[in-house]
This record gives C-alpha cells, structure tokens and sequence, in this order.
C-alpha cells in the first residue's frame, strides 16, 4: 500500500462541484483583483475568527512581514520568536531589518512562556507567537507580559486556523494573527494566499494600504507598501472551504485521535494535541522515516533545521548547541500522514506499521 503525506486532490473531491461553481463565477465575472470575492471573504473570516477585521493578502509570509512594518518594527528592534519555527516566521523579522531573539519550545512545541521573559530587553518590540502544529501557545501568560512590558503580541497561525485557547480563536490575542492558505493547511487556497486579522482598525487600514502599493486610492501612494493582494478567485475557493472548516478539522481530529488510541510502539512520542500535522518524535528517525518509506508510506520532517542553523543566518554566528530543546526536536521529529479524505484502511495500515517497528 502506498499512502502520500497529504493527498489534496480527495478533499478537492469532497466539494467538488462548489469549488468549480465558484471559479465559474469568478472567470465570468471579470473581476479579478480585490473585487467582491475578497470582499466577502474578509467578512466570513473575520466573523468565523471573532475579530473585527480580515485583510487578504498573497501568503502567510506577507502576512507576517506587512504586519510587523504596520507596527514601524525595523533596525534596531527586536523581536522575540520560538526556536523551532518555520523558517518564514523569521524571514518576516529580518526583512524588516530586526533582530530576531530565539526562546526554547516547550513540550507542546510552541514557545515556552517560562522562558520569554528573560529574552526581553529595551529593545524588544514584539513577541512572535507560532501555534505550532495547530496547538496553541499559553496565550494567557503570553497576554500578561505583553501587558507588563508594553510590547505587541503578533501570531503567526498559519497551522492553527480553528485553533482555541480557553475558547478563543488563535489570532485574536494580539495587535494581529497572521493566516497562511497554502494549500496543505486545514484552511488551503489552491495556490499562495494569506491574511491579516486585527480588532485595531487604524492597524487594518495600515495593512491594507501596504498591501496595494501604499494607496487608500489608486495612484494616490501615501506610504511605500507593496503588492500582496488576496486573488479573487482565491478567495471564492477559500469561502467554500472556510463553509466545511469545522467538518474538516474534525475528521482530522478523528484521525489524531484513532492514532493516539492505537500507536504504542514505546519508540516513539506521540504528540498531545493535533489539528495541522500529527507529529511524533523517535530518536531513531532518520531510521524509522526510512522504514516507513519502504512500506510505502511518505513522512516529512517539519522541520530539520532550526533558523538560527540556516545557511541564510550564518552572519549572525549562531551555533549548534545554542538552543538544545528545539535542535532535539530538529533531529527527532517527523510528520506521518493525515489529510482529509484519508481511508479507514490506510490509517490502520500507518499504525500496524508504526507498531510493527523494532
């Protein structure tokens, strides 16, 4: 049996007929830039959220990157971030010209609040807050040192959407949470495409000025700002998706659990809550990926290398041995199947191997 990591065309299938209507809708429109589709698409999500804003724009990078310039975040500040994120989640600090300063995860592989207060300096401006894996962090503790050193709270959630924390939406704690749709996510455009969402209205504006070019008004540039603008027919696809959000996360949360009930081999570390990836961790991975790979079932690592190892940092002399919690991770976690649409069959067949494992 061969089982892929995340085999999108099945959930594609699954609403098949909505996805092509609305693509109609929008060829046949001839509106193909921030028209109605986007429009309606920041509503629902904004209300879906419970904030009052949504911004598209072109991926979860931009995201992050736009929303960090709103707040005037550059050279000279810094900005405090997990360890063990995606590399974008930095990339978006360092574009702005900032210093990122790196905290250990903790075991949830979200930043250990634990340890955030000791990273805080004059100079901190922000605390990047990443929702690994769609578990969310300890917002409320993250809420009050924000409160008591007067610094922004911005969320990268670009793994969390349906994601809560004490029944609050991840993205909704701070000045901003910063949406990826790439298509793997659990909310998954079919192409690049990303979002703002804020409670701070003078901090939308400031988005969606920087989006299109620095403009309120076409060929009047009040700012420098970019283009990085949500597609229309992104966003109709996404507002069908965004209809069967809570139905997809489910069955997903019904794989993760079916996994976490059954997976027993003592080799490997089954994680704690899951709604994006399901992440195990085995000391021996490079060994059991191989393993799997053999039986026909594809895994990835998420992620190898940690950004403060990246051959793009190398200037900032950061290394191995600096942040042992989340180069540990590096070397021992991996990702195993699970997407929508993922058979009763091949989800035992994962399991009967993954305990079949010596």
């Amino acid at each position: 049996m061969n089982i892929g990591l995340n085999i999108l065309g099945r959930q594609f299938k699954l609403y098949q007929s909505e996805y092509e209507e609305s693509a109609l809708r929008v060829l046949r429109s001839g509106w193909y830039i921030l028209g109605p589709e986007v429009e309606a698409f920041e509503k629902e999500y904004a209300a879906y959220i419970g904030s009052k804003f949504c911004i598209g724009v072109a991926s979860g990078l931009d995201a992050l990157t736009l929303s960090l310039r709103a707040l005037g975040i550059g050279k000279g500040d810094e900005v405090i971030v997990p360890a063990n994120t995606y590399i974008a989640t930095v990339l978006a600090i360092t574009e702005n010209g900032a210093t990122p300063v790196f905290v250990e995860p903790d075991e949830f592989y979200c930043i250990d609040v634990n340890k955030i207060e000791c990273a805080i300096t004059k100079r901190t401006k922000a605390i990047m807050v990443v929702h690994l894996y769609g578990q969310a962090a300890a917002m409320d503790r993250i809420k009050e040192l924000s409160l008591n050193h007067d610094i922004h709270i911005l969320e990268d959630c670009a793994q969390s959407h349906g994601s809560c924390f004490d029944n609050k939406m991840t993205g909704t704690f701070g000045i901003a949470g910063c949406f990826s749709f790439y298509p793997t996510k659990n909310l998954g455009a079919f192409g690049d495409a990303g979002a703002v969402v804020t409670n701070d209205e003078e901090f939308a504006n400031k988005i969606r000025m920087l989006r299109n070019y620095g403009s309120r008004v076409k060929y009047h540039n009040e700012i420098e700002g970019v283009n990085s603008r949500l597609d229309e027919i992104q966003a109709a696809l996404l507002r069908v998706k965004l209809r069967h959000l809570d139905e997809l996360i489910d069955e997903r949360e019904k794989i993760a659990k079916k996994y976490l009930t059954t997976i027993s081999n003592v080799k490997i570390k089954l994680p704690n809550h899951v709604y994006h990836q399901f992440v195990i961790r085995t000391k021996e991975r490079d060994k059991f990926k191989a393993y799997l790979y053999a039986k026909g079932i594809e895994t990835m690592i998420h992620y190898p290398v940690p950004p403060h190892l990246a051959d793009c940092y190398a200037e900032f002399g950061w290394k191995r041995n600096l942040f042992p919690i989340a180069e540990c991770y590096a070397d021992e976690v991996l990702s195993l199947p699970m997407f929508n649409g993922m058979k009763s069959e091949e989800i035992d067949y994962v399991i009967e191997c993954c305990n079949q494992y010596e």
